[in-house]
């Protein structure tokens, strides 16, 4: 049974941003944008943070990445409603590359609970340095004005890293964390394990 014992300070970091994000949308609503930016650093932060703790205190664990991932997901949805809501002119006009990275970024997550039953928390070093980027730009925008070259580059690494990711779901028969890309999947001995039981089962 899972109590307030069994999660650890990385996990709790996580739970921030997730009960964070009802709060900011509230003063979107309020049309606060200054306190909104910087509450939103502040989210930003603690996943930098929940990351740094969780591998110092090696304390990373299934339920932790999992916890990591889905506030990593509605702080990012948040942000982009901020951007959506101060910053509607520039969404106008970069629209087809907003669209481009979020429809595939959507079929990734489709295929991954129709796959797993759940959101993937692969946490790739892609994966994280899109965030970084991605938090960077947003951040910026909402506090100054948009920097485009950073724009496009985020852009690129949302879809290089959400093709990665699509390619791990096919490589995984089975959900897992951790893996830092597809170059280290392919020697992950939880894939080879699962794929060599496959194949003794068959024969």
């Amino acid at each position: 049974m899972l109590t307030f014992k069994n999660y650890n300070i990385a996990d709790w970091f996580s739970f921030y941003r997730i009960a964070a994000a009802p709060f900011l949308l509230l003063i979107l609503w309020l049309g606060n944008r200054e306190l909104f930016t910087w509450l939103l650093l502040v989210s930003y932060s603690t996943d930098a943070i929940d990351g740094f703790l969780a591998r110092k205190l090696d304390i990373t664990s299934a339920r932790g990445s999992q916890l990591d991932s889905f506030g990593d997901q509605i702080t990012f949805l948040v942000g982009l409603i901020g951007v959506l809501i101060y910053e509607f002119d520039f969404v106008k006009a970069q629209a087809f590359f907003i669209m481009l990275v979020l429809v595939i970024y959507i079929f990734q997550m489709i295929l991954a609970f129709l796959k797993y039953k759940k959101a993937t928390a692969f946490h790739t070093y892609l994966a994280k340095l899109s965030a970084i980027v991605q938090s960077i730009f947003i951040l910026w925008l909402l506090f100054f004005d948009p920097i485009y070259w950073l724009f496009y580059v985020m852009v690129v690494l949302g879809l290089v890293e959400t093709i990665e990711e699509i390619t791990l779901i096919f490589m995984y028969d089975n959900w897992v964390s951790g893996v830092k890309g597809v170059y280290w999947a392919i020697r992950d001995k939880r894939r080879l394990r699962n794929k060599t039981a496959v194949e003794k089962s068959s024969n």
